[in-house]
């Protein structure tokens, strides 16, 4: 039996889980470039019954689930993966299992760090400096200021909790929002209007799905104060890339802090890459040293299990839409 680790492209996976603890009848072999072209995944894996990818790297649609007819199982890290065509993967009998999500402040702490390196300039500063500079003009400050979240959930809420010790006035909305989980948290429940009108912050932490796919559109980009900072670590499709460079180019919001884009890795002629009100990091929100080796453990720990005969964490295919 075979098997492949993909997308180990920070060359973790050999050192932070005992791969060795596996039958000697499996044979592992790990890749350490990003697999983004199609053709060339089908023609790598074919051998594989056993796959190992990281987050969604790889778009495994129907026809490279097709092209593989060896696989039997793939693992995939976190507990979501829009990159999978779980009715194909199903259709084929394929198990999917995930991992826990490690320790999901590394998003929280990322979101944070964006929004400070916007407000305070931390990026210009630096090079001002070091060009012989001093300065890169007034930053702002977040003291009662309006900090607005487009998702309350886990992520969601630790950004809530910065804020709220950073005196902001926290608001949120998202389609199931409640009362009482604002009230838990400590933040005010506004209409989708308010949060797009009033942010002088707008962070997204909603799941991308069918629903979410583009909710941030041109109509909700025209909302946003001329001020105000949106921050996106969440997924690139929530946002209507078009209509957000558009509004970054024209003025019409201050910037952006983007961890996460509609292709990845962003490509070299990306009008992102020459803008100077927007700061980008390259999907690094989960990408901690301790969460990949959580989830590298949790990877084994499956292949194992499914080995054994007792898969875990297996998902289920509302689970994990397709990337169209």
């Amino acid at each position: 039996m075979r098997l492949a680790i993909i997308n180990d492209y920070q060359e973790l996976a050999l050192d932070t889980a005992d791969w060795d603890s596996l039958p000697e009848s499996v044979q592992v072999d790990v890749f350490h470039d990003q697999l983004t072209d199609k053709e060339e995944a089908a023609a790598r894996l074919v051998p594989y019954d056993i796959i190992v990818t990281a987050r969604e790297e790889t778009t495994f649609d129907r026809t490279l689930v097709d092209a593989l007819p060896n696989l039997k199982l793939l693992v995939f890290h976190g507990a979501r993966n829009a990159a999978l065509d779980m009715v194909a993967l199903d259709e084929r009998q394929v198990t999917v299992c995930g991992t826990g999500y490690g320790f999901t402040n590394g998003t929280v702490e990322l979101a944070w760090g964006l929004i400070l390196g916007l407000v305070k300039h931390l990026p210009q500063e630096d090079a001002a400096i070091r060009s012989g500079a001093w300065g890169a003009g007034l930053p702002l400050g977040l003291t009662g200021k309006t900090l607005g979240l487009l998702g309350l959930g886990t992520l969601g809420s630790g950004v809530a909790r910065v804020g709220l010790a950073l005196d902001m006035d926290v608001i949120a909305w998202s389609q199931n929002l409640t009362q009482a989980r604002c009230e838990e948290i400590g933040a005010r429940l506004v209409t989708k209007d308010e949060l797009f009108r009033n942010s002088d912050v707008l962070s997204i932490h909603v799941i991308l799905s069918d629903r979410t796919r583009g909710l941030v559109g041109d109509s909700e980009i025209a909302r946003i104060k001329p001020s105000a900072y949106l921050i996106n670590t969440s997924r690139g499709a929530i946002v209507d890339e078009a209509a957000l460079i558009d509004a970054l180019e024209s003025g019409r919001i201050a910037g952006a802090g983007l961890d996460v884009f509609d292709v990845e890795p962003l490509p070299s002629d990306h009008p992102f890459r020459r803008m100077p009100n927007v700061q980008l990091t390259s999907h690094i929100g989960g990408r901690t040293y301790e969460n990949l080796a959580a989830r590298y453990a949790d990877c084994l720990e499956d292949v194992l299990a499914w080995l054994d005969g007792s898969p875990v964490r297996v998902t289920r295919q509302d689970q994990a839409p397709i990337l169209s």
